[in-house]
Protein backbone atom coordinates (compact mmCIF):
# COMPACT_ATOMS: atom_id res chain seq x y z
CA UNK A 1 0.00 0.00 0.00
CA UNK A 2 2.62 2.65 1.11
CA UNK A 3 4.48 1.52 -2.45
CA UNK A 4 1.40 2.37 -4.30
CA UNK A 5 0.43 5.43 -2.59
CA UNK A 6 4.28 6.81 -3.57
CA UNK A 7 3.03 6.16 -7.21
CA UNK A 8 -0.42 7.48 -7.09
CA UNK A 9 0.45 10.94 -5.31
CA UNK A 10 2.96 12.31 -7.62
CA UNK A 11 1.05 10.83 -10.64
CA UNK A 12 -2.23 12.51 -9.15
CA UNK A 13 -0.19 15.92 -8.87
CA UNK A 14 1.25 15.60 -12.26
CA UNK A 15 -2.28 15.36 -13.61
CA UNK A 16 -4.23 17.90 -11.73
CA UNK A 17 -0.58 20.27 -12.74
CA UNK A 18 -1.68 19.39 -16.35
CA UNK A 19 -5.34 20.36 -16.28
CA UNK A 20 -4.95 23.66 -14.39
CA UNK A 21 -2.15 24.27 -16.95
CA UNK A 22 -4.49 23.60 -19.73
CA UNK A 23 -6.72 25.76 -18.13
CA UNK A 24 -5.21 28.93 -18.79
CA UNK A 25 -3.41 27.64 -21.85
CA UNK A 26 -4.31 30.33 -24.84
CA UNK A 27 -6.20 32.55 -22.31
CA UNK A 28 -6.23 36.20 -23.12
CA UNK A 29 -5.14 37.82 -19.60
CA UNK A 30 -4.51 41.21 -18.23
CA UNK A 31 -2.36 41.73 -15.00
CA UNK A 32 -1.74 44.72 -13.41
CA UNK A 33 1.09 45.81 -11.14
CA UNK A 34 2.97 43.11 -13.14
CA UNK A 35 6.31 45.20 -12.46
CA UNK A 36 7.25 43.50 -9.05
CA UNK A 37 5.95 41.25 -6.25
CA UNK A 38 2.70 38.65 -6.33
CA UNK A 39 1.82 40.91 -10.22
CA UNK A 40 5.18 39.68 -11.84
CA UNK A 41 5.07 36.45 -10.43
CA UNK A 42 1.87 35.96 -12.19
CA UNK A 43 3.23 37.21 -15.36
CA UNK A 44 5.93 34.29 -15.50
CA UNK A 45 3.42 31.71 -14.23
CA UNK A 46 1.36 32.61 -17.18
CA UNK A 47 3.81 32.83 -19.70
CA UNK A 48 4.79 29.00 -18.58
CA UNK A 49 1.19 27.73 -19.09
CA UNK A 50 1.03 29.71 -22.49
CA UNK A 51 -1.55 32.43 -21.71
CA UNK A 52 -1.31 35.32 -24.08
CA UNK A 53 -0.42 38.13 -21.62
CA UNK A 54 -0.70 42.06 -21.56
CA UNK A 55 1.39 43.43 -18.39
CA UNK A 56 0.96 46.85 -16.99
CA UNK A 57 2.27 48.79 -14.33
CA UNK A 58 3.08 53.13 -13.41
CA UNK A 59 6.82 52.47 -13.04
CA UNK A 60 8.01 52.01 -16.97
CA UNK A 61 12.00 50.60 -16.38
CA UNK A 62 10.90 47.91 -14.14
CA UNK A 63 7.81 46.62 -16.30
CA UNK A 64 10.37 46.51 -19.12
CA UNK A 65 12.57 44.33 -17.18
CA UNK A 66 9.82 41.96 -16.78
CA UNK A 67 8.57 42.10 -20.13
CA UNK A 68 12.78 41.05 -21.27
CA UNK A 69 11.89 37.84 -19.69
CA UNK A 70 8.85 36.73 -21.20
CA UNK A 71 8.52 35.74 -24.98
CA UNK A 72 7.54 38.74 -26.58
CA UNK A 73 4.54 37.06 -28.86
CA UNK A 74 2.59 36.83 -24.98
CA UNK A 75 3.32 40.08 -23.73
CA UNK A 76 2.88 43.87 -24.53
CA UNK A 77 3.22 46.10 -21.99
CA UNK A 78 1.61 49.55 -21.11
CA UNK A 79 3.15 51.83 -18.42
CA UNK A 80 0.28 53.99 -17.79
CA UNK A 81 -2.35 52.74 -15.46
CA UNK A 82 -4.04 56.00 -15.77
CA UNK A 83 -6.17 55.24 -19.41
CA UNK A 84 -8.38 52.28 -18.47
CA UNK A 85 -9.52 52.35 -21.38
CA UNK A 86 -6.46 52.23 -23.51
CA UNK A 87 -4.89 49.93 -21.86
CA UNK A 88 -8.48 47.56 -22.89
CA UNK A 89 -8.33 49.04 -25.78
CA UNK A 90 -4.74 47.66 -26.41
CA UNK A 91 -6.02 44.45 -25.21
CA UNK A 92 -8.50 44.05 -27.88
CA UNK A 93 -6.10 44.90 -30.65
CA UNK A 94 -3.25 43.17 -29.23
CA UNK A 95 -4.56 39.90 -28.05
CA UNK A 96 -8.13 39.86 -29.70
CA UNK A 97 -9.81 40.03 -26.66
CA UNK A 98 -9.73 39.02 -23.02
CA UNK A 99 -10.70 35.84 -20.62
CA UNK A 100 -9.24 37.31 -17.68
CA UNK A 101 -8.63 40.66 -15.91
CA UNK A 102 -6.36 40.41 -12.70
CA UNK A 103 -6.54 43.42 -10.47
CA UNK A 104 -3.38 43.71 -8.81
CA UNK A 105 -1.44 47.56 -8.68
CA UNK A 106 -1.28 49.05 -5.14
CA UNK A 107 -0.28 52.70 -4.75
CA UNK A 108 2.21 53.54 -2.44
CA UNK A 109 1.11 54.41 1.79
CA UNK A 110 2.78 54.39 4.45
CA UNK A 111 3.02 52.02 7.47
CA UNK A 112 2.37 53.63 10.83
CA UNK A 113 -0.18 55.90 12.57
CA UNK A 114 -2.78 57.29 10.32
CA UNK A 115 -1.54 61.25 10.21
CA UNK A 116 -4.88 62.62 9.74
CA UNK A 117 -4.45 63.20 5.63
CA UNK A 118 -7.81 62.80 4.19
CA UNK A 119 -5.44 64.38 0.55
CA UNK A 120 -3.72 61.11 0.85
CA UNK A 121 -6.55 58.58 1.53
CA UNK A 122 -8.61 60.57 -1.60
CA UNK A 123 -5.21 60.01 -3.89
CA UNK A 124 -4.56 56.01 -2.51
CA UNK A 125 -8.68 55.68 -3.47
CA UNK A 126 -8.55 56.51 -6.64
CA UNK A 127 -5.27 54.28 -7.75
CA UNK A 128 -6.57 50.95 -5.32
CA UNK A 129 -9.93 51.19 -6.14
CA UNK A 130 -11.49 54.03 -8.36
CA UNK A 131 -8.96 52.50 -11.20
CA UNK A 132 -9.94 49.03 -10.42
CA UNK A 133 -13.96 50.18 -11.17
CA UNK A 134 -12.46 51.83 -14.60
CA UNK A 135 -10.75 48.77 -16.08
CA UNK A 136 -13.41 46.86 -15.06
CA UNK A 137 -16.09 49.17 -16.78
CA UNK A 138 -14.22 48.91 -19.88
CA UNK A 139 -13.20 45.24 -19.78
CA UNK A 140 -16.61 44.37 -19.27
CA UNK A 141 -17.81 44.08 -22.81
CA UNK A 142 -15.13 42.00 -24.01
CA UNK A 143 -15.51 39.58 -20.67
CA UNK A 144 -19.28 39.34 -21.50
CA UNK A 145 -18.38 37.85 -24.50
CA UNK A 146 -15.87 35.49 -23.04
CA UNK A 147 -17.87 34.61 -20.17
CA UNK A 148 -14.41 35.38 -18.96
CA UNK A 149 -13.18 36.40 -14.81
CA UNK A 150 -12.63 39.36 -13.06
CA UNK A 151 -9.71 38.16 -10.09
CA UNK A 152 -9.23 41.21 -7.44
CA UNK A 153 -6.24 40.98 -5.29
CA UNK A 154 -7.15 42.51 -2.16
CA UNK A 155 -6.03 41.72 1.73
CA UNK A 156 -7.20 40.79 5.62
CA UNK A 157 -6.70 44.94 5.87
CA UNK A 158 -9.98 44.79 3.86
CA UNK A 159 -11.85 42.35 5.84
CA UNK A 160 -10.30 43.22 9.38
CA UNK A 161 -9.45 46.30 10.73
CA UNK A 162 -5.76 46.64 11.22
CA UNK A 163 -3.84 49.12 12.64
CA UNK A 164 -1.25 51.36 11.16
CA UNK A 165 -2.39 50.89 7.41
CA UNK A 166 -5.49 52.64 7.56
CA UNK A 167 -5.63 54.86 3.83
CA UNK A 168 -4.75 51.28 2.63
CA UNK A 169 -7.13 49.22 4.68
CA UNK A 170 -10.20 51.93 3.75
CA UNK A 171 -9.14 50.85 -0.29
CA UNK A 172 -9.43 47.67 0.55
CA UNK A 173 -12.56 47.63 2.00
CA UNK A 174 -14.24 49.58 -0.75
CA UNK A 175 -13.09 46.63 -2.98
CA UNK A 176 -14.88 44.18 -0.82
CA UNK A 177 -18.02 46.11 -1.00
CA UNK A 178 -18.16 46.93 -4.65
CA UNK A 179 -17.38 43.44 -6.45
CA UNK A 180 -19.48 41.64 -4.05
CA UNK A 181 -22.16 43.82 -4.94
CA UNK A 182 -21.25 43.62 -8.65
CA UNK A 183 -21.13 39.14 -8.49
CA UNK A 184 -24.61 39.66 -7.12
CA UNK A 185 -26.00 42.10 -10.02
CA UNK A 186 -24.57 39.67 -12.05
CA UNK A 187 -25.99 36.97 -11.08
CA UNK A 188 -29.19 38.42 -11.31
CA UNK A 189 -28.85 39.13 -14.81
CA UNK A 190 -27.30 36.45 -16.06
CA UNK A 191 -23.90 37.14 -16.71
CA UNK A 192 -21.56 34.80 -16.65
CA UNK A 193 -18.62 36.17 -15.53
CA UNK A 194 -17.16 35.18 -12.18
CA UNK A 195 -15.60 37.39 -9.73
CA UNK A 196 -12.58 35.88 -7.22
CA UNK A 197 -11.44 38.43 -4.47
CA UNK A 198 -8.22 37.40 -3.32
CA UNK A 199 -8.10 37.62 0.50
CA UNK A 200 -3.81 37.51 0.87
CA UNK A 201 -2.30 38.28 4.27
CA UNK A 202 1.91 39.22 4.63
CA UNK A 203 3.62 38.14 1.31
CA UNK A 204 7.10 38.39 0.89
CA UNK A 205 7.09 41.11 -1.70
CA UNK A 206 10.59 42.90 -1.46
CA UNK A 207 8.28 46.32 -0.45
CA UNK A 208 5.98 44.15 1.79
CA UNK A 209 9.34 43.05 3.77
CA UNK A 210 10.89 46.35 4.23
CA UNK A 211 7.44 48.33 5.55
CA UNK A 212 6.98 45.61 8.29
CA UNK A 213 9.38 42.06 8.37
CA UNK A 214 10.74 43.73 11.84
CA UNK A 215 7.39 44.83 13.18
CA UNK A 216 4.86 41.83 12.46
CA UNK A 217 5.73 38.83 14.59
CA UNK A 218 4.06 36.50 11.47
CA UNK A 219 6.25 34.83 9.21
CA UNK A 220 5.67 35.99 5.03
CA UNK A 221 4.76 33.48 2.74
CA UNK A 222 6.01 33.37 -0.54
CA UNK A 223 5.48 35.26 -3.34
CA UNK A 224 5.74 32.46 -6.26
CA UNK A 225 3.52 30.52 -4.33
CA UNK A 226 1.05 33.16 -3.33
CA UNK A 227 0.64 33.92 -7.33
CA UNK A 228 -0.24 30.55 -8.85
CA UNK A 229 -2.65 30.19 -5.61
CA UNK A 230 -4.59 33.42 -6.97
CA UNK A 231 -4.20 32.30 -10.76
CA UNK A 232 -5.80 29.28 -9.81
CA UNK A 233 -8.88 30.77 -8.02
CA UNK A 234 -9.47 33.06 -10.61
CA UNK A 235 -9.20 29.47 -13.10
CA UNK A 236 -11.22 27.72 -11.05
CA UNK A 237 -14.12 30.79 -10.66
CA UNK A 238 -13.68 31.23 -7.01
CA UNK A 239 -16.27 33.65 -5.02
CA UNK A 240 -13.23 34.04 -2.92
CA UNK A 241 -9.72 33.28 -2.42
CA UNK A 242 -7.65 32.91 0.76
CA UNK A 243 -4.23 32.69 1.44
CA UNK A 244 -2.40 31.62 3.46
CA UNK A 245 -5.92 29.93 4.34
CA UNK A 246 -4.72 29.12 8.68
CA UNK A 247 -3.66 32.45 9.02
CA UNK A 248 -6.59 34.60 7.07
CA UNK A 249 -9.89 32.71 6.72
CA UNK A 250 -9.59 31.26 10.19
CA UNK A 251 -9.14 34.35 11.96
CA UNK A 252 -12.61 35.74 10.06
CA UNK A 253 -14.32 32.59 11.97
CA UNK A 254 -13.92 35.30 15.40
CA UNK A 255 -15.38 38.37 13.06
CA UNK A 256 -18.89 37.89 14.48
CA UNK A 257 -19.01 36.03 17.34
CA UNK A 258 -15.75 37.33 19.39
CA UNK A 259 -14.65 40.52 17.73
CA UNK A 260 -12.55 41.55 20.27
CA UNK A 261 -11.22 38.31 20.67
CA UNK A 262 -9.89 39.06 16.96
CA UNK A 263 -8.90 42.67 17.48
CA UNK A 264 -6.79 41.54 20.19
CA UNK A 265 -5.33 38.52 18.10
CA UNK A 266 -4.22 41.48 15.65
CA UNK A 267 -2.51 43.86 17.99
CA UNK A 268 -0.72 40.71 19.44
CA UNK A 269 0.97 40.30 16.04
CA UNK A 270 2.62 43.82 15.78
CA UNK A 271 5.77 45.36 17.91
CA UNK A 272 4.40 47.71 19.09
CA UNK A 273 7.82 49.38 20.12
CA UNK A 274 9.47 49.19 16.63
CA UNK A 275 6.89 51.24 15.14
CA UNK A 276 7.82 54.87 16.69
CA UNK A 277 6.70 58.14 15.33
CA UNK A 278 7.76 57.66 11.61
CA UNK A 279 6.18 56.14 9.07
CA UNK A 280 8.12 54.02 5.99
CA UNK A 281 6.04 54.31 2.47
CA UNK A 282 5.42 51.54 0.69
CA UNK A 283 2.24 49.34 -0.99
CA UNK A 284 1.04 47.02 1.51
CA UNK A 285 2.23 44.62 4.38
CA UNK A 286 0.57 42.12 2.05
CA UNK A 287 -0.89 43.27 -1.37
Amino acid sequence: MGRLQKILIPFLGLVLAFWFYSMLKGKRVIVTGASTGIGEEMAYHLARMGSHILITARTETKLQKVNGKLSTHTCVFMADMAFAEHVVKEAQTSLGGLDMLILNHVGTSYFGYFDGDVGHIRKLLEINFLSYVAMTVSALPMLKESEGSIVVVSSMAGKVGFPFTVPYSATKFALDGFFSSLRQEFHIQNINVSITLCILGFIDTDRALHAAADVLLVPPAPRTECALEILKGGALRRRELYYRYGSTRLPLLLRDCAAELLDRLVRSRYRLDRIGTGQRRHPSAGN
